[in-house]
């Protein structure tokens, strides 16, 4: 085989690997309260649901987005309200931002586990 041929093999066989790479915005993140949450995909969004803490095992927001940037809805599990919300990912910091009316906001810093 041809070295030309053998590198375009080897990048083919690597293309399938490369798209299954997971989002940066999946996986275990520690809250600003100290809880524990999880991001993984669930359908074609991502759930944010509480592994630890008060309200464990409750799903606390649900993102649509790719790469560093996701926007969805982000609910408060102390008052069960629901707001617009978004993620940034940066690194291992993940910047939450929710929304009432697109005016009022509060963000807080979570970091990757």
């Amino acid at each position: 085989m041809k070295l030309k041929a053998w590198i375009v093999a080897a990048a083919l066989l690597a293309a399938p690997s490369i798209a299954l790479a997971a989002e940066p915005i999946e996986g275990n993140w520690k809250t600003a309260s100290g809880a524990t949450a999880a991001i993984a995909k669930c359908g074609g969004s991502y759930c944010i649901t509480l592994k630890t803490g008060k309200h464990a095992g409750k799903r606390i927001g649900k993102l649509d987005g790719a790469g560093a940037d996701y926007s969805g809805s982000i609910t408060d599990p102390e008052t069960d309200k629901t707001y617009s919300g978004s993620g940034a990912v940066s690194g291992n910091s993940l910047r939450m931002k929710g929304c009432v009316l697109a005016v009022l906001c509060k963000s807080q810093t979570w970091t990757r586990l």
